[in-house]
């Protein structure tokens, strides 16, 4: 047992988990599951109550980006199995009562305080009435941890996820308030000039961020766009 100090900011007691080899388990499995029950951020989300590691990624953003505020309205989409809902809902202050914190998933998952949850498909033509419906206004902020179902095959993935971007994107621009921003998960790969030159238009400032948490092998990337500059007026 070793005491090791996370990028997170506190001690965590880590416990070096050996996962034998078994018959009928893959060695690619075997190392994955070895290096999941491992990872500093798993261990520490359970001791700090969070439905996932992933949790970190948005604290850590935030941290940085001070993105979220008490009071604000935010949606979270692809929001299984609820860690952003729960930072998003503990940042803004978001009640049980009064939750001003919306997310969506197709998955099942266990209700969040202070967020209110759809179980539904993001890609529904229903989605966001009812996700405008459900907040009860327009957002201060657009989280998306969406990604598309892997293949195995890289590229399939890559545009899989860049179309589930796009379409995060489009729906952040025609429902965020003035000021507002948009955070969404993105991968390494091309295909994003489009989807880059529509948010510089839209946003005052647009980068990749990647946190601590998000593993160093790993092609993913966030794309966070700030200051959202407003619609332009619907022609009579």
């Amino acid at each position: 047992m070793t005491n090791k100090k996370d990028s997170v900011g506190s001690t965590t007691r880590v416990l070096r988990t050996k996962v034998k080899k078994k018959r009928g388990l893959k060695e690619s499995s075997r190392r994955w599951l070895e290096r999941h029950l491992n990872d500093p951020y798993v261990q520490r989300s359970k001791a700090d109550g969070y439905r996932s590691r992933a949790a970190y990624k948005l604290i850590e953003i935030d941290d940085k980006h001070h993105l979220l505020k008490p009071g604000q309205k935010v949606i979270d989409l692809g929001a299984a199995p609820g860690g952003w809902c729960q930072v998003a809902a503990a940042r803004t202050k978001s009640t049980a009562a009064a939750p001003h914190v919306v997310g969506i998933d197709y998955l099942e998952m266990d209700a969040v305080p202070g967020s209110a949850i759809l179980q539904m498909d993001f890609l529904d033509d229903a989605a966001p009435a009812r996700l405008i419906e459900e907040l009860g206004g327009e957002p201060d902020i657009v989280l998306s941890d969406m990604a598309a179902p892997t293949t195995g095959h890289r590229r399939t993935d890559h545009i899989r996820t860049m179309h589930l971007c796009e379409v995060a994107a489009d729906f952040a621009m025609s429902v965020l308030k003035p000021g507002g921003h948009f955070l969404t998960k993105t991968f390494q790969g091309g295909t994003e000039n489009e989807l880059l030159d529509m948010l510089k238009r839209s946003f005052r400032s647009v980068h990749h961020v990647k946190p601590p948490a998000s593993r160093d092998e790993s092609v993913e990337l966030y794309l966070l766009a700030k200051d959202f500059k407003g619609r332009a007026p619907a022609e009579e």
